[in-house]
């Protein structure tokens, strides 16, 4: 038991890749490289696939990205408002991350979303554009006017939320993506054969793909109530 938790221990660590040798070293974690390797990876097959883009006879892959592009149009319209495709780029492109990044384990990286940094990064960078978006098309006067409605005396509950919000988006993808590891560590243990094959379909693929449709809903449940009536 005592091998298991060490195991377990040096597992849940975010180890330091390599040192910048400048300024007297700057560590680069691990989920900092799975980080740039995935978005080297996103980068390299958008150019790939967009590449002989046609507007008549299109392929079979440019079928899958315009499907892909309507989808995210939809729903941010759906969801969001008449605003709604503006912020169907980012959401769309936050989605394939956070996907990619639950589903790197599969192939023997440590899952970026792992680390605690890395989600509270994502979470704050949506609340930026939550808040941002309510600035941008309501004006000072209207994005201020939010935090006392529907009662002025709501002001110090809304403003509460503004830190609520990261926090729930942060620790909800985090926590699920922490357990999930964990989960599958003990599994690989335990019984090291046959039996996590299971588990991994469940906690790396159906487990990681939910927290991330979860992660890109809630972001554009919370643009949708920000930008209600602008």
């Amino acid at each position: 038991m005592e091998h298991i938790k060490e195991e377990l221990t040096a597992q849940l660590q975010n180890p330091t890749a390599f040192t910048i040798p400048v300024l007297g070293g700057i560590p680069v974690s691990q989920s900092v490289v799975v980080s740039w390797i995935l978005m080297a990876v996103l980068t390299a097959a958008v150019i790939l696939m967009t590449r002989h883009l046609k507007k008549e006879n299109p392929g079979r892959v440019q079928l899958v990205l315009e499907y892909f592009v309507d989808f995210m149009n939809n729903f941010c319209l759906n969801n969001i408002g008449r605003h709604g495709r503006a912020f169907a780029p980012w959401l769309g492109t936050v989605g394939l991350f956070i996907g990619l990044s639950n589903l790197s384990g599969l192939v023997g990286l440590v899952p970026p979303t792992k680390n605690l940094n890395v989600t509270a990064a994502l979470a704050l960078t949506s609340v930026a554009l939550i808040y941002g978006a309510a600035f941008r098309y309501k004006g000072m006067k209207g994005g201020l006017r939010q935090f006392v409605e529907p009662v002025a005396i709501m002001l110090p509950i809304n403003i509460m939320e503004v830190a609520i919000r990261p926090l729930s988006l942060c620790m909800r993808l985090f926590g699920n993506v922490l357990a999930a590891f964990v989960v599958m560590e003990l599994v690989k243990l335990l019984v090291p054969v046959v039996v996590p094959v299971a588990f991994s379909l469940y906690f790396d693929i159906f487990d990681g793909l939910i927290q991330t449709v979860v992660f890109v809903f809630l972001t554009a449940l919370f643009i949708g109530e920000s930008l209600e009536e602008s």
